[in-house]
């Protein structure tokens, strides 16, 4: 019936919990009609259990992971495994813009201090500002906790450097020591797709901001 399914950009009729399927998919990152189409026929000709696992385990995730309170990192217990971790360097808080960033900076095994998440970078043009970001937070942490140096591990891009700068004028008055990676990162790259080897010259050359 013609009200059970929806007309696609390739002027095809699919049934509808299809189209719904490719609708959501194509909301995903990298995901484009095409990779979004080929994912939603795989999902349909796999074994039923299958689908099943992949469906519970996005319930499972959205239920059971929350922000740590004092970082932000997502983590399933409150505080996570690394704001926990009493032998990591409480006197240097690396921060980030996203999750992923912290996998990568654990990856080169040359970081053991604290980290802090903003979710985020700013962006006028999308309309992200200072306060859709953890930044306030992080300059509630310096001032509660004895903190040496704060390493801005933001990207190289215009938004990480625009973010970046902000923090310094932020944290730079209340003391502490302000350092941004450097080189080693490729301009307009993003932290989370960089090697160990790449970070790890990154994190020992840091200069003052």
């Amino acid at each position: 019936m013609v009200e059970d399914t929806v007309k696609g950009d390739t002027e095809h009729y699919l049934p509808r919990p299809v189209a719904r399927l490719v609708e959501e998919l194509v909301r995903l990152p990298g995901i484009g009609p095409k990779s979004a189409s080929r994912l939603a026929y795989y999902l349909l000709r796999a074994p039923e259990e299958e689908a099943v696992a992949l469906a519970e385990a996005i319930l499972e995730m959205r239920r059971r992971i929350r922000l740590c309170s004092r970082c932000f990192n997502i983590t399933e217990i409150d505080p996570c495994a690394l704001c926990d971790d009493e032998s990591r360097d409480r006197s240097r808080i690396c921060v980030v813009e996203e999750p992923l960033d912290v996998i990568a900076l654990e990856r080169t095994g040359r970081y053991h201090g604290l980290y802090h998440v903003l979710h985020g970078a700013l962006s006028p043009v999308e309309g992200i500002g200072p306060e859709d970001l953890r930044i306030r937070e992080l300059v509630t942490r310096v001032r509660l906790q004895p903190v040496e140096e704060i390493i801005l591990a933001t990207n190289p891009n215009l938004e990480g450097d625009a973010t970046a700068m902000y923090l310094a004028q932020q944290l730079i008055p209340l003391g502490v020591r302000v350092t941004r990676l450097a080189h080693g990162l490729p301009i307009g790259g993003d932290l989370e797709y960089a090697d160990e080897i790449t970070l790890s010259r990154a994190l020992e050359g840091r200069r003052e901001l």
